[in-house]
């Protein structure tokens, strides 16, 4: 895994100037908060960064093993991370849909067709704008809620788990859809898995406590 210029130049700055705001940094590298977003949340996941509310940023953890972390991330796959999907039908009711979300205490739903294809995903966000302004909210088709395909960012099994990491933090995701093409050149899927940053901070914990065995 190889972090870009400007992350580690965030990196030399936070061990500099400790504790820095996001505000600070943004001034020092000059360029805006919101440039820095990505970077920021990458640094922490990797615990390379801590961030303490109204107070800024600290080395974090991994800084200590940072070549064992780097060589951690380079191997590690999805698959090695991925839960299972929480699906519905498209032909599913919003009802349902909230029932399963609930139920599965997940972030998010996998849409999927009659073959068990995938076609899209619908998270709470969704279910609650189409309730507003709608006289039976609860017996509308799932799929009137749900973001579609191709619009839906997905991630493979096989890929290196830092790529979904940047996926969702780019995109502002909590959740990746896993999924497996079953022909060519038909764009056609299979779930598979359900990829969150709650898995990646509960894998990341097993590896640390693992290697201080």
């Amino acid at each position: 895994m190889t972090l870009t210029a400007r992350q580690l130049e965030i990196l030399k700055l936070v061990r500099l100037h400790a504790p820095i705001t996001g505000d600070q940094l943004a001034e020092i590298l000059g360029t805006g908060k919101p440039t820095l977003r990505a970077d920021l949340s990458l640094l922490v996941m990797l615990r390379l960064l801590e961030a303490k509310p109204r107070v800024g940023y600290f080395p974090g953890t991994a800084g200590k093993d940072e070549e064992g972390t780097f060589k951690r991330w380079e191997t590690a796959r999805v698959k090695d991370v991925q839960g299972l999907p929480n699906s519905v039908a498209d032909s599913s009711t919003v009802h349902d849909a909230v029932i399963s979300l609930f139920m599965g205490n997940a972030e998010a739903l996998t849409v999927v067709d009659e073959n068990r294809h995938f076609v899209g995903v619908v998270t709470p966000k969704d279910l609650l704008k189409v309730t507003l302004g709608n006289a039976n909210p609860a017996s509308l088709p799932v799929s009137m809620a749900m973001s579609r395909i191709p619009a839906v960012a997905a991630v493979r099994a096989d890929q290196p788990l830092i790529e979904a990491v940047r996926k969702m933090l780019v995109q502002e995701l909590d959740g990746l859809p896993v999924v497996s093409k079953l022909e060519q050149p038909s764009p056609r899927y299979e779930v598979i898995g359900w990829i969150s940053k709650t898995n990646i901070l509960r894998w990341m914990t097993e590896v640390e406590s693992n290697g201080q065995e």
